[in-house]
């Protein structure tokens, strides 16, 4: 079975950091680009990062460069986004996923085929 299992979500205050991390089975993570995407309240999903398969290359949101970081976690099948710096407008519910063709570019939502099922981050004093 197929399966992304993103954790690692909390609370936190502004200024604060969170490790997100998202573990997957039933396929090879390091074969596959995997994105992590966020959803606010009343907003539609959006991309926050993702990383390539070929070379490991980072791709990020303006919103959140020099703030985030993905990387191939050093567990096996494990995607992580290190979020430093946090800001109120960084709450919402975190997703990874799977993008199993490059070419539809990083953001759009429809290149995934597997997601999680997500993790809430709420950042707030």
């Amino acid at each position: 079975q197929l399966q992304l299992v993103e954790s690692g979500g909390g609370l936190v205050q502004p200024g604060g950091s969170l490790r997100l991390s998202c573990k997957a089975s039933g396929f090879p993570a390091d074969y596959y680009d995997i994105g992590w995407f966020r959803q606010a309240p009343g907003k539609e999903r959006e991309g926050v990062s993702c990383i390539s398969s070929v070379d490991a290359r980072a791709y990020y949101a303006d919103s959140v460069k020099g703030r985030f970081i993905i990387s191939r976690g050093n567990a096996k099948n494990t995607v992580v986004l290190q979020m430093n710096s946090l800001k109120p407008e960084d709450t919402g519910i975190y997703y990874c996923a799977r993008n199993p063709d490059p070419y539809l570019g990083w953001t759009a939502v429809s290149a995934y085929d597997v997601w999680g099922q997500g993790t809430q981050v709420t950042v707030s004093s």
